[in-house]
């Protein structure tokens, strides 16, 4: 239980921040008709990319670290509460069927543990501790990589995971959506999308999740086209773990290589399934065994792959 000074001390900590400011504007919005609510939520939202975008070269600087780390078997791993921690989870969840990354290549972790995924555990969120201990049950080291999210930038779950990572060598990415956050400072790539006060006071699943959400989109999309988890615009990694996955690789096969179907379904059915080993096999006239070899070769890049199968 905290004490009232430490109430104090929060509050005034609230106050300072942009993602908890009071808009007077707005204050009758409720008495408002329901399209015109949702015109006002809909020119809010819009700004955000925006926000986003004047933070693009340190999100580039940070994939380049975090896909450099991955290249040489680290993992990438997202620590947050509530709503933050819920859009890491989210993205490291989508990493497998997309990129067919290995278990636990990309990790999501939450302050309370999965159950905070739909049940409130906010408490968690204080505990710098708490952090600490979930980053040393996963033995983070130095070839891995730790964004710690949080809308405040003051979140001391995600402040003490990116403390705990740096000292023990990992890269650390701080995102938050305040300007001059404890967790940028912490962290060696300080990422602050500040996208201003939310249409309901303090609640940063609006405005600031949704940038937290179009960052995340970068960090894992962009890291994985780095890694070679993509061929052009196709997801070439993709794990065909049920029909509408398996008619998808069928058609970026066929899209990759314009072949007639039955020569897509032989090459796919000599390669288990494989996408990225069934457009070698077919753009590199090679059979199967050799398609696997070129790729591992390749760390897995089919253009690299592809380039010497045809040299």
């Amino acid at each position: 239980m905290t004490s009232a000074a430490d109430q104090e001390q929060l509050r005034a900590q609230l106050d300072t921040l942009t993602t908890e400011a009071f808009r007077p504007e707005l204050a009758e919005i409720d008495r408002l008709a329901t399209l015109e609510i949702a015109r006002v939520m809909n020119g809010e939202d819009a700004a955000v990319p925006a926000a986003v975008a004047t933070q693009l070269p340190r999100i580039a600087a940070a994939i380049d670290g975090i896909a450099e780390r991955m290249a040489r078997g680290g993992r990438l791993v997202y620590a947050g509460a509530g709503t933050a921690g819920r859009l890491g989870v989210l993205d490291a969840s989508e990493c497998p069927p997309t990129f067919n990354t290995a278990p636990g290549q990309v990790v999501g972790l939450i302050a309370g543990g999965p159950a905070a995924m739909v049940t409130s555990a906010e408490g968690a969120e204080d505990s710098k501790e708490l952090a600490a201990a979930d980053l040393d049950a996963l033995g983070v080291g130095p070839d891995d990589s730790v964004v710690g999210i949080s809308a405040s930038g003051r979140t001391p779950y995600a402040v003490g995971a990116v403390e705990h990572a740096r000292r023990l060598g990992a890269l650390t990415v701080g995102l938050s959506c305040n300007a001059g956050s404890a967790l940028a400072a912490a962290a060696e790539h300080g990422i602050e999308v500040v996208v201003g006060p939310e249409l309901l006071t303090g609640s940063t699943r609006l405005k600031a999740g949704t940038a937290q959400k179009l960052v995340l989109n970068m960090i894992s999309t962009i890291t994985m086209i780095k890694l070679g988890k993509t061929y052009g615009n196709l997801m070439v990694d993709v794990r065909a773990s049920n029909e509408k996955l398996r008619a998808r690789s069928r058609r970026i096969v066929s899209l990759a290589t314009g072949a007639p179907d039955p020569q897509i379904e032989a090459a796919l059915a000599a390669s288990d399934g494989e996408t990225k080993h069934a457009i070698l096999a077919i753009l590199g006239q090679v059979d199967a065994a050799t398609a696997a070899r070129l790729l591992s070769e390749s760390d897995g890049h089919l253009r690299a792959a592809l380039e010497a199968a045809q040299g």
